[in-house]
């Protein structure tokens, strides 16, 4: 089963289900208007069903509440709180974090999503800290 949450959780957390890893996708999003935002969405949940309950698919709306601070949050682990605080560096917009990380800057192709989805499914969660 894929989950979809929309701004709840700010903790990223590593999940194991069934001996395989659950990885959270996060895709930076302005609101309906925003093509490239509406876009990037829509890539993601083209994928979504391949890789069944594998997937946690946030869509952080940095426009509202809970989202604002996970954007922020993610701008300071990428720029460092004094790049974004003090020389205004954010994350670009839209963008697609895997696990916390900045994967693509940019509307992924179909076949590039993929690659980078399995790539981080095969990664072993102790080892990326």
């Amino acid at each position: 089963m894929v989950e979809f949450e929309y701004l709840n959780s700010l903790r990223q957390e590593r999940i194991i289900v069934k001996n395989s890893r659950k990885i959270v996708i996060e895709v930076m999003y302005k609101a309906s208007y925003c093509l490239p935002c509406f876009y990037m969405d829509e890539a993601v949940r083209e994928v979504l069903p391949k890789y069944d309950g594998q997937i946690e698919y946030r869509r952080v709306d940095f426009m509202k509440g809970e989202g604002k601070k996970r954007f922020l949050e993610l701008s300071c682990s990428l720029f460092g709180t004094e790049g974004v605080y003090k020389h205004f560096r954010i994350a670009p917009v839209p963008s697609l974090f895997i696990d916390g990380e900045l994967v693509f800057d940019g509307i992924p192709p179909r076949f590039e999503l993929e690659d980078a989805i399995e790539e981080a499914l095969s990664e072993d969660p102790l080892s990326r800290n």
